[in-house]
């Protein structure tokens, strides 16, 4: 009994030695997490991501997952000794890593711009790379408040929507980074009072935005522009003012992209 104890706490203790290393192999199911890696300049610590982690792909990084699927097996056979999930990970799926001595970090979605950098930071430090993270992090910083000061300065704040997806349609709302976006570039949220972000179009006629942002994948932010175009009575429609954000920056909740599309949305309001 005695052995058992000594060899159980050899392994325990060995187990937690290795975990305080930076890891060196690391995949991730996380899109804004993989391009964090690439922002970091870690992405020699990455050995697989998912089917929409576009700059991996790229990089001939290779997949273990789908946007909902992943594969144990080849997330096995590539010999993590980190991986990188969130809340959507399958608990059954995390808990089969575990069992196989995998150290698994789930990172919860941030509501805000500050819990983004906040994250960025805490993520920095777990791959090794947090003085990295702090620069990077004091840079957009003080961009984002120029930003937001230059925004205060305006005498009328427009109603800016920024809709997710088309069918459903899914609106910023309060208690989310999107809807830092609109507060920062100067604006209103016009579904303030949300606490379901999917809305009918209905809705969004009659709310009537000044602004329109669509972010979706492929054509269909031009086929979503041309169907809200048809309703002239709509302010965004006849100030001409209903733009596509790119997906792929517009919903990373990263401080780098988070900067990018505010600066697009600050561009086309000021």
């Amino acid at each position: 009994m005695r052995l058992y104890l000594i060899q159980l706490s050899v392994f325990f203790v060995s187990t937690l030695a290795c975990w305080a290393q930076t890891p060196q192999r690391i995949i991730s199911l996380v899109p804004s997490l993989t391009q964090n890696l690439y922002y970091l300049q870690a992405q020699d610590q990455l050995v697989g991501c998912t089917s929409y982690c576009t700059a991996a792909k790229s990089d001939n990084k290779t997949i273990v997952s789908s946007a909902i699927k992943m594969s144990l097996e080849k997330v096995a056979s590539l010999k993590p000794d980190l991986v990188l999930a969130t809340g959507l990970t399958p608990q059954k799926d995390i808990s089969t890593l575990r069992k196989l001595g995998i150290r698994v970090e789930i990172l919860a979605a941030p509501k805000s711009f500050i819990e983004v950098c906040s994250q960025f930071q805490t993520f920095g430090e777990l791959v090794g790379k947090g003085a990295e993270a702090k620069q990077i992090i004091t840079q957009i910083t003080h961009k984002v408040d120029s930003i937001k000061q230059h925004a205060n300065r305006l005498t009328q704040k427009p109603k800016i929507l920024i809709q997710v997806g088309a069918n459903p349609i899914y609106a910023a709302t309060p208690n989310t980074y999107m809807d830092d976006f609109i507060s920062y570039a100067g604006g209103i949220n016009p579904m303030a009072d949300l606490t379901n972000s999917i809305v009918g179009r209905e809705l969004v006629i009659a709310r009537n935005p000044d602004y329109i942002f669509i972010t979706t994948m492929g054509t269909m932010g031009e086929e979503e522009k041309t169907i809200y175009e048809r309703f002239p009575q709509l302010a965004a429609t006849k100030k001409k003012q209903i733009f596509t954000l790119d997906a792929e920056v517009a919903c990373l909740p990263t401080p780098i992209d988070f900067l990018r599309t505010l600066e697009i949305l600050t561009q086309h309001i000021h």
